[in-house]
């Protein structure tokens, strides 16, 4: 990011990157990372936004702890005539994190310690929703002077540029995994798609789940491509088919 971002509130927003970055077994690209959400109360104690993003998650694929995220929303300086914050309900803060866990990586047999993991976009995005509570609620204090400026980036048309892509096989090589899981259809059009006509959405593999071979930059991978945590865990909009599937998986799996 070469512009600065800021959250409402004030928070930076920052790139969110693999910390660990000893040998793994496994690289996991998702799509963008998600953010520490607050639910925002005017000085009444009424609920003006029930789950807000207010800052960057302190780790990718964040698991939402709640001593953490207390911590960080606690920090956020809020005038007191503008109410206060306090963390969101959990399936707001986490949710993918926690998935990726115990519907992936478990059933892989592998733990977060042997994960690379990385997403297209390493920073969070405002949605739709975001922006209309923000428009709602926040932006009326920001011309009475009470409240910060915010911006934060839009989901982009393109979820990868040509440098971004640089950029996770740069990551890819220094996990020195042998293993890619994709979460998605994103991963799939906006990174695999660039090392094979075969694939380019979930749809067009076989057989759910199922390993495939990939040459990326002169190594060949074992591809997994699965569905987006949101799917599995039925975040939001979701795909009844695709959560059947997954389901299935993991029993498998788990045999």
């Amino acid at each position: 990011m070469n512009t600065q971002y800021n959250f409402p509130f004030g928070e930076e927003l920052k790139n969110v990157k693999q910390l660990d970055t000893t040998p793994k077994n496994i690289f996991v690209l998702g799509v963008y990372a998600s953010a520490v959400h607050a639910k925002w109360l005017d000085a009444n104690g009424r609920i003006l936004i029930r789950a807000l993003a207010v800052a960057s998650e302190p780790c990718i694929f964040w698991t939402g702890d709640s001593t953490e995220a207390l911590k960080i929303i606690n920090d956020i300086k809020i005038p007191k005539e503008m109410g206060s914050l306090v963390p969101a309900d959990c399936t707001y803060n986490g949710p993918s994190g926690k998935c990726l866990d115990s519907n992936f990586l478990y059933p892989l047999n592998s733990k977060r310690e042997n994960a690379w993991l990385c997403d297209l976009v390493p920073h969070s995005c405002q949605n739709s929703n975001q922006k209309s509570a923000l428009d709602r609620e926040y932006d009326k204090y920001i011309k009475l002077g009470k409240l910060p400026e915010y911006n934060i980036p839009e989901v982009p048309t393109n979820l990868a540029t040509e440098e971004r892509i640089k950029g996770i096989i740069t990551e890819l090589k220094q996990s020195q995994a042998d293993t890619i899981i994709l979460l998605g259809d994103q991963p799939i059009k906006y990174f695999l798609s660039r090392f094979t006509d075969k694939y380019k959405k979930l749809s067009d593999f076989s057989e759910y789940g199922k390993p495939v071979d990939v040459v990326i930059d002169n190594k060949t991978y074992k591809v997994i491509a699965l569905a987006h945590p949101r799917q599995v865990s039925k975040l939001g909009k979701s795909n009844q088919k695709w959560y059947d599937l997954h389901q299935s998986w993991m029993k498998n799996k788990l045999k």
